[in-house]
């Protein structure tokens, strides 16, 4: 009896230790994560029901780097490339052909990123890094414009990254891709599969300065429309903010607010023209929420505007600005309209230009915010420094459209030509050289408020479906209004039914080294050599030679026994 105790305790601490080590060696690939990194989805979303972008969110592969041979299986590898060693051409034939991949990370430069200061600081596009805009935004439209049936992300590279980056890449050059039988890196990402978003809201907000009426006259003064839609579009939803489109025109409009405010508010200086603020929402899907801000306005209010100014992407201090109209130069109102702002133009030495456009009315699609003005009979233009207008979902604030690409100074250039001209038409003071708004003065523009405004605004994502009517950037654009018109006016409407977007925008990836299938196997060989090492030392030091062999012989049948 005994014996057969000391017998069974020595199995027992046997076979808890090779549990124990069998736990810890299924562990091994779970707990040795190399570092973690924020990763940005490509968007995902449907127009009339076809799926674009990137319809899987959730990794869990070994990461390879390029090139491979077009006959590897890559179904179960997720492809890392660091922008600088982008090959679009290669990007375009696993996205255009569907040749299936297990996921895709791109890693941007960190210029690109909406925290990063220094680049916010510095301002400005050198040549290197115009080039590489190009690139991105090529690359942007590609990923945007496709149906790509694995995850795809973005990372900004960083030394962790890069070093983990540089390790592949030598992995690599063996020619085997990373698999469970060679090991390498595991990228990991756990995250719900994306859903859809059950309502798109478009916020609209409206402020209003009300111009000086003569005593006893009933008349509806005329209004001038200064508008600007604020929300952005791009490949990643967590990453468009937009700093130029259109952020410079949001902050321009919010500094015009600023400084009339301040002349309407003493009745000796307060024009008779009623202002009108509009910060639109729905700008890359055919200016939808100008659309239904219009119709959402009082007939009286709609036909006493006398012109709408609409601002669109005016941040660039080397570009001509540009002014697109929908009806011809040579039409009075246009003419005047023009005449206007190109003579403080010359004044501000800056360079204005007319470009027309002609509406096709038997066509939904717009190209300019104006257009939306126009087809309600409401003379409209729209400056710009672009000279070509963007296609539908391009060109709204796309991953190329960081800080840098912004000057303040370009902004402020901005303000001056719009409120200068604005003022000389309100004050009967058209073709003379009178500034308003003169340096210096208690109505000059503020650069250190077009500054701060340009920095929250390019440090935060505006893709409309993703913003709650009650999202802080949201309140802060009401509030600003508040500040500076008499009354606000919020409007909340449904985006456009043809539009689908789906959540699970953010995640964060876990990067786990593992080793190969053969170091597992020789592995779990020297530790099964040893536990059986260790297994007859301890049956033979407690019981002796005798009962470990008698371990492995066949016991007795139970006839012999009772025999």
């Amino acid at each position: 009896m005994a014996g057969r105790i000391g017998r069974q305790e020595v199995l027992d601490s046997v076979y808890s230790v090779i549990a124990l080590v069998f736990i810890l060696v299924a562990c091994v690939e779970l707990c040795d994560a190399a570092t973690v990194v924020d990763v940005y989805r490509l968007i995902q979303y449907d127009i009339s029901g076809v799926p674009y972008g990137s319809r899987l969110s959730n990794l869990n592969h070994h990461a390879s780097s390029f090139p491979f041979s077009p006959g590897t299986d890559l179904s179960r590898t997720v492809f890392v490339i660091n922008f600088r060693d982008l090959n679009l051409t290669s990007i375009q034939e696993y996205i255009t052909e569907k040749r299936q991949l297990g996921g895709l990370l791109l890693l941007l430069p960190q210029k690109f990123s909406p925290s990063n200061k220094e680049a916010a600081e510095e301002g400005g596009q050198t040549h290197e890094q115009e080039q590489t805009r190009g690139l991105l935004i090529e690359l942007e439209q590609l990923l945007i414009g496709a149906n790509i049936p694995y995850p795809v992300y973005f990372a900004f590279e960083d030394d962790k990254i890069d070093a983990v980056l540089d390790d592949i890449k030598r992995n690599d050059a063996l020619g085997q891709p990373a698999t469970a039988t060679t090991g390498g890196y595991k990228f990991v990402v756990s995250t719900p599969e994306p859903k859809k978003l059950a309502s798109s809201t478009l916020t609209n907000i409206q402020g209003w300065l009300p111009g000086l009426k003569a005593a006893g006259d009933t008349n509806q003064l005329p209004t001038i429309a200064i508008v600007a839609s604020y929300d952005t579009f791009g490949a990643a939803p967590a990453l468009s903010v937009g700093s130029d489109s259109n952020g410079s025109g949001a902050v321009a409009l919010l500094e015009t607010a600023r400084l009339f405010s301040r002349l309407y508010s003493n009745p000796k200086t307060r024009g008779k023209y009623n202002l009108l603020f509009g910060l639109t929402s729905g700008g890359p899907y055919n200016y939808n929420g100008t659309q239904k801000w219009l119709r959402s306005l009082d007939q009286r209010l709609r036909e006493s505007i006398d012109y709408a100014i609409c601002l669109n992407s005016i941040g660039s201090l080397d570009s001509e600005l540009w002014m697109h109209v929908s009806k011809p130069p040579e039409n009075a109102f246009i003419k005047q309209l023009y005449e206007g702002f190109s003579d403080v133009a010359a004044d501000l030495g800056v360079k204005v230009g007319v470009k027309h456009k002609k509406i096709n009315i038997s066509n939904s699609r717009v190209a300019w915010e104006h257009e939306q003005f126009s087809r309600a009979r409401i003379t409209a233009a729209t400056l710009s420094e672009l000279s070509v207008a963007p296609g539908l979902l391009e060109s709204f604030g796309g991953l190329h459209d960081q800080r840098p690409l912004v000057n303040p100074a370009a902004v402020v250039r901005s303000v001056k030509l719009v409120a200068e001209s604005l003022a000389r038409h309100i004050y009967g003071y058209q073709g003379k050289n009178i500034q308003i708004f003169k340096d210096g003065s208690s109505l000059a523009v503020n650069p250190s408020y077009v500054t701060s405004w340009l920095d929250l605004l390019s440090r935060t994502p505006r893709v409309a479906p993703f913003l709650p009517k009650n999202d802080p950037f949201i309140l802060a654009l009401k509030k600003e209004l508040e500040d500076h018109t008499a009354e606000v006016n919020v409007q909340h409407e449904l985006l456009d039914g043809m539009f689908t977007f789906y959540d699970s925008t953010k995640s964060q990836l876990n990067i786990y080294q593992v080793a190969s299938v053969t170091f597992d196997l020789l592995l779990s060989l020297v530790l099964g050599s040893y536990l059986i090492l260790l297994f007859c030392f301890l049956v033979i030091t407690t019981r002796g030679l005798d009962d470990l062999i008698g371990l492995f012989r066949r016991p007795p049948s139970r006839k012999m026994k009772s025999g």
